[in-house]
């Protein structure tokens, strides 16, 4: 069984009860921060969140001999950014002993 989706509603719904802070100003925050984020990758710069992992733009190279494994027809992927991310420490020993149900 697949988990359950912990979605942008969902993080602001929790900030919203654990902060007490009013709901519209919970959802500004939420959505300026991930516009920074957005904004920083875009600059190609590296977000280093502490503890919980770092995000940062990769480039993958072109592949002249790729297959659409739909219709197994060949194609050709030219090269392109992609966003990567690394967990941190902390959040790696935090979900080390979870067990998959």
């Amino acid at each position: 069984m697949a988990a359950k989706k912990f979605t942008k509603a969902d993080i602001i719904d929790a900030l919203y009860e654990k902060t007490g802070m009013n709901r519209i100003e919970v959802r500004k925050a939420v959505d300026l921060f991930i516009d920074e984020m957005k904004d920083a990758l875009m600059r190609r710069q590296i977000i280093e969140l502490r503890g919980f992992g770092t995000f940062e733009v990769k480039t993958r190279k072109a592949r002249p001999r790729a297959r659409n494994p739909r219709t197994g027809e060949s194609i050709v992927i030219r090269s392109h950014s992609v966003v990567a991310f690394r967990s941190g420490r902390e959040l790696k020993q935090a979900v080390w002993n979870l067990t998959g149900d």
